[in-house]
């Protein structure tokens, strides 16, 4: 099985670095981008399975970031992560593209599950 590239976009660098370690402990390729600017740079370069995205971050918020990779990549599943004041945003999210959204603090298992089910539909299993 080929290992599955992630991209964590936080804005919560020590968030999101941790997050990343955990998933390469268990079998992911992650990789960091803690703005929009540096996200869509990394989707431009390189080739990632899923996309997880913070909604609320400085510049470029997570929903405007979403759409705009999904103009470039509508292939491209995102999950996006949410703290309790912007479900709505989220929610949103949901309508506007996203495979699902995840509440802040991540339960690693649960994340783990939703990566495999967002690249499963995307290759039609």
């Amino acid at each position: 099985m080929e290992q599955l590239r992630i991209l964590l976009v936080d804005d919560e660098e020590d968030f999101a670095s941790t997050l990343a370690e955990r998933l390469v402990l268990r079998g992911f390729q992650a990789e960091v981008a803690t703005s929009g600017i540096d996200a869509l740079r990394h989707v431009r370069e390189d080739d990632f399975s899923v996309l997880i995205l913070d909604v609320k971050m400085p510049g470029i918020d997570g929903l405007g970031l979403m759409a705009e990779i999904k103009r470039k990549r509508p292939d491209l599943p995102v999950i996006l992560l949410t703290g309790h004041g912007s479900v709505v945003n989220a929610e949103t999210g949901m309508k506007e593209g996203a495979f699902d959204y995840l509440m802040k603090p991540i339960d690693i298992d649960k994340l783990i599950e939703k990566i495999r089910d967002a690249v499963g539909r995307e290759k039609g299993q």
